[in-house]
């Protein structure tokens, strides 16, 4: 989501930048001898050949998706198609027209996270997406003209999750509609609670006073799958929803909410529970990992808040070899964290009815990258080194509900906007840090390893390796590749890549045959200016993980951001997000022009751009990539 990063975090405690000695500071604060002092990866010469099989396309600013030669693209199931509920399949009005009700009923709005759930091997399946957020200003035919009722309704059905069947027939995909699986989860969606957290006094509202029914999922970006079958989808931004109280206490001044400043859609105008000063509490129900299963439509989603609350991007989950399930979480915000959850239970067959209270009962903990290349996983444990009541805590309930404040006193390592997380087949750990612009500025956190750059436009991908198993306690971490433009003035945006330039890597998916494929979220206030000017539209690149080797894939049209990245088990699909085409550069749309910036992907004459799930396969019929 292209909105400022929200930074949140003004904890005292030392940054990796104060212990390490300050020769190595300053080369760190540069961004250069890396890879001389070990801070790069290890990325061995190719003695196999590259896993990468398609020559790279160029940068573009075009209002087009460019992929490779020999590969083509299909569009389907952009915002406003029905998702194929029975009885209830309205048509989407290029007007913008359709009502909330009938909003509840189609594909939501800004597209992100998504997977494929195979329902007959690779020719059919589920594709249960994300939709992030809404532009009012393309939402309503007169944007945010006459703010009521009925706006703040079809703005919330616009949230969540579209769950929709798809079918591969003769080379094309197409939704099927009707379908029994077809599903809208939205911002008014009952969700039940998990874990700790359930019914805990912080999240008690009048609405609910035993804190066990919470309304609605939002702001979900990235998602995640687990073994037994379920979708885990993400809150991410979710605080800029909330009204903030005139003067908020400490928790919520952590948590983002400032005096004086307003709520990014109105909705506390017409919804209550969405006035942080009216309801304290509500904020706490909301920055969860929620569980959904994509097989039943009539099953309830459920908040695991063993999980930790936070600005959830990412949920990526691995097997122990004694079975146990790890999900790898991060944070999207500035001077946030990176975290790991280890169940206290192994998997079990069955599915999602024999695992379906798995994610309420193991260990959250938060990484501390040290400046030697090693790191910590620190346990947010009630009663185990300062998370005590004496310090704010009085059970583990609050400990996840405030686990920024758990993170801050046990020393955490404050990160670079840690995004999408990703495992590759060695069993290395991935992770985006998108930019910092403000890392090294006056109040902002010096460089470290970790984050070494000063005024960090460009980004990182970090990665660990755990002692062990992936419960280990601790683990070596480098960074795969910084992101930059060799042709970049300033040394710190240049980057070390090896091969195709680019910056703000977001989306991370690893595929069947082990290739990274990295997504990028550029700003669409930089995008084209500046230290961006060279790098184009958004793109997904492809990236080697034994060789480092980067080249780009595919550029997505004027103002979009590149996100979810998934495929059907044989690899010969491989489904993406183009998620918000047309995005104002810096600025709101203006309802009387919603084709100022983009027409993608319908390119009509009466239409508006909008988001939509995209269908690559090679003209060939081989693996996608290779």
């Amino acid at each position: 989501m292209n909105t400022e990063p929200e930074d949140s975090n003004p904890s005292p405690h030392p940054h990796l930048a104060e212990v390490i000695d300050a020769s190595r500071r300053s080369a760190l604060r540069h961004g250069v001898a890396l890879a001389a002092a070990g801070w790069a990866a290890p990325l061995a010469a190719a003695a196999t050949p590259s896993l990468i099989g398609f020559k790279p396309v160029p940068v573009s600013r075009t209002d087009t998706v460019s992929v490779p030669e020999g590969y083509t693209t299909q569009v389907i199931a952009p915002w406003g198609d029905p998702v194929g509920l029975a009885g209830a399949m309205p048509a989407f009005r290029w007007d913008a027209g359709n009502s909330a009700d009938e909003q509840a009923a189609q594909l939501g709005m800004h597209h992100d996270g998504l997977h494929f759930f195979s329902l007959d091997g690779s020719r059919s399946g589920l594709l249960v997406m994300n939709h992030e957020y809404v532009d009012p200003e393309l939402l309503f035919p007169d944007g945010r003209a006459g703010w009521n009722a009925e706006k703040v309704r079809k703005s919330q059905a616009a949230h969540g999750v579209s769950v929709i069947e798809v079918r591969e027939q003769g080379g094309r995909w197409d939704v099927v509609r009707p379908s029994r699986h077809a599903r809208r989860i939205t911002a008014s969606t009952p969700m039940a609670v998990g874990g700790p957290a359930a019914g805990h006094p912080l999240l008690r509202t009048a609405a609910d006073p035993k804190g066990e029914r919470i309304l609605g999922t939002f702001n979900n970006c990235a998602s995640g799958i687990t073994p037994w079958g379920t979708y885990l989808t993400c809150e991410e931004n979710f605080i800029g929803y909330f009204q903030p109280p005139p003067e908020p206490d400490a928790h919520q001044r952590r948590w983002g909410l400032r005096a004086g400043e307003q709520a990014w859609l109105g909705w506390h105008l017409h919804d209550e529970r969405f006035d942080a000063g009216r309801h304290p509490n509500e904020p706490n129900r909301f920055g969860w990992v929620v569980e959904i299963d994509p097989f039943d439509p009539a099953s309830t989603p459920v908040k695991r808040t063993a999980l930790g609350r936070a600005a959830h991007e990412g949920a990526t989950t691995v097997r122990t070899r004694d079975g146990r399930a790890v999900v790898y979480m991060g944070e999207d915000a500035a001077n946030e964290y990176l975290y790991r959850f280890v169940s206290r239970d192994k998997i079990q067959p069955g599915g999602a009815r024999a695992n379906a209270t798995l994610l309420d009962h193991g260990t959250l903990s938060v990484a501390r990258f040290d400046a030697d290349g090693r790191g910590r996983w620190l346990p947010l444990v009630h009663g185990q080194g300062p998370l005590t009541a004496a310090n704010g805590f009085a059970d583990q309930g609050e400990v996840l509900v405030k686990a920024r404040q758990a993170s801050d006193l046990l020393g955490a390592t404050k990160m670079d906007r840690p995004e999408w997380t990703a495992v590759d087949h060695d069993g290395w750990v991935y992770s985006t840090l998108t930019n910092h612009s403000r890392r090294g500025t006056e109040g902002q956190p010096a460089p470290d390893a970790a984050n070494p750059r000063a005024r960090n436009t460009m980004g990182q991908i970090i990665r660990w390796k755990e002692d062990g198993d992936h419960d280990g306690e601790a683990f070596r971490w480098n960074h795969f590749v910084l992101a930059g433009d060799p042709a970049a003035e300033r040394p710190e945006a240049r980057g070390n890549i090896r091969g195709d330039a680019f910056g703000c890597p977001d989306g991370l998916w690893v595929d069947g045959r082990g290739l990274l494929w990295i997504q990028t979220d550029m700003s669409s206030s930089v995008m084209g200016r500046g230290e961006h000017a060279g790098l184009g539209n958004n793109a997904m690149l492809a990236a080697d993980p034994a060789s480092g080797e980067v080249r780009r894939f595919l550029v997505g049209p004027v103002g979009c951001e590149i996100t979810g990245a998934t495929g059907t088990p044989d690899g010969r699909t491989m489904f993406i997000n183009i998620q918000h085409p047309g995005e104002a550069p810096g600025e709101r749309n203006d309802p009387a022009q919603p084709r100022r910036f983009s027409n993608w992907p319908d390119q009509r004459p009466d239409g508006r751009p909008r988001s939509a799930t995209l269908v690559i396969r090679r003209a060939d019929g081989g693996p996608v990539g290779s």
